[in-house]
């Protein structure tokens, strides 16, 4: 049942942004999908599948992003800025994908479990994909950097830090000693 699934996914996703996940009941999330409970729980088990289920999509939705952003025509400088913004805007604006990014879980998120992406694997999965995105010689090393910049950014904002701030500092021309 995908259509049940995401629309499952979806009324979780929408109950979590209004309330802590320990308030969030599993009744109310059927009725607003429009399904069953006995749906529910079929295609998740419990709230703890339900939780799991939402995490790995964030976590898909995000890399998603990512893949989005390599794949601009741009140089490459542009499209590690581009994935570092989205990784910024994106974990801003969602908590559960902050989490995910930072390590950060609090008491009104799902629990993440033990097949959840932690924030180092998810780096790393990034990597990767930019490594197969980029031609070698840009350097997926650039893209993890990149990441992880804008890791920096969300877990720690500066006054005037922001996606557009990261891609004037990753967009930049790299100097090196001799052009000094």
């Amino acid at each position: 049942m995908p259509a049940a699934r995401e629309s499952l996914l979806e009324a979780a996703g929408a109950a979590l942004s209004a309330r802590p996940w320990p308030d969030v009941r599993m009744v109310d999330v059927a009725a607003a999908a429009g399904v069953s409970r006995q749906t529910l729980y079929n295609e998740f088990g419990g709230k703890a599948g339900l939780g799991r289920a939402l995490i790995r999509r964030e976590a898909d939705r995000y890399l998603d992003g990512v893949d989005r952003a390599l794949a601009a025509p741009d140089r490459a400088a542009e499209r590690l800025a581009a994935v570092a913004e989205w990784t910024v805007r994106a974990a801003r604006a969602q908590p559960l994908l902050r989490a995910l990014l930072t390590g950060a879980w609090d008491a009104g998120l799902p629990a993440a479990g033990r097949r959840a992406p932690g924030p180092g694997e998810l780096a790393r999965v990034v990597r990767d994909r930019a490594a197969a995105a980029l031609t070698p010689g840009e350097g997926p090393q650039r893209c993890e950097l990149a990441v992880r910049l804008a890791l920096s950014y969300v877990i720690a904002p500066g006054e005037e830090s922001g996606p557009g701030e990261l891609r004037r500092l990753l967009s930049a021309p790299t100097r090196t000693a001799g052009a000094r």
